[in-house]
């Protein structure tokens, strides 16, 4: 689908949110809801953060650390890709203070989370560095540059075009996520609703807002993907006009 139509569909959706809020049995469910999506868009953002910077410094310690610190990346990667979202929450919030370290819910939330798809987006990172064609490692050293002169001005900007439409899978694989942090007390958008069921039994009413509203939140985050992919593929097209 493109850009034309994803934002039709945004449009459609947010419009039916916005019905659905007028009728009565609807109307009572959405400020709860909605400052559940706002904790939501707040674990989202803050994670996504995290995951990016920890997907990118494992990918560069993997490819090119020293003995010790590639194995350190080796190993986050495969603990974090081996094992599920919801154990790792789990540790860093009930299990981490039996060790004298005690998280808020929020940090637990963003830390597991964050370096729970950093792990694979490390990966993607390491496999768009790859990808960029060698005769532009050879230029580098033909222009006498270091490797993180290399990686800095030729490399990485080439790979990031490549890693962006996988980073956006990974974002909404992020966002769905989000739902498993109700599991350790947090107020967002899936604990909410499951409060709200719990005691008004108004299940249609109530799944049905959230579905729409992680619908729209996902389709804004691939709306700004593609807005993002498509100003990268310019860049690189004028670079190599140049």
């Amino acid at each position: 689908m493109g850009l034309r139509g994803l934002a039709g569909l945004l449009a459609l959706t947010i419009a039916t949110i916005w019905y659905l809020s007028g009728l009565e049995d609807y109307r009572i469910f959405v400020p709860g809801l909605a400052q559940g999506a706002a904790m939501t868009v707040q674990i989202t953002a803050a994670a996504a953060v995290l995951a990016v910077t920890a997907a990118l410094v494992a990918a560069l310690l993997k490819l090119y650390g020293p003995a010790p610190l590639r194995w350190l990346a080796v190993t986050y990667i495969e603990i974090f890709r081996g094992t599920s979202a919801l154990v790792q929450l789990f540790w860093l919030y009930f299990v981490l203070p039996v060790f004298g370290i005690t998280l808020e819910a929020y940090t637990a939330a963003v830390i597991g989370i964050g370096l729970n798809i950093g792990a694979y987006g490390a990966e993607v990172v390491r496999g768009a560095i790859v990808a960029v064609p060698r005769g532009q490692w050879e230029a580098t050293v033909a222009l006498n540059m270091s490797r993180a002169q290399a990686l800095r001005r030729i490399i990485l900007p080439q790979a990031f075009a490549a890693m962006i439409p996988p980073w956006g899978n990974l974002f909404i694989e992020l966002l769905k996520t989000t739902a498993l942090v109700s599991m350790i007390t947090l107020g967002d958008l899936a604990f909410r609703a499951q409060q709200m069921n719990q005691t008004t039994m108004k299940t249609v009413q109530i799944f049905t807002l959230v579905l729409l509203i992680y619908l729209a939140m996902s389709l804004v985050i691939t709306i700004a993907m593609r807005l993002l992919e498509r100003r990268a593929g310019r860049g690189i097209l004028r670079a190599r006009a140049a």
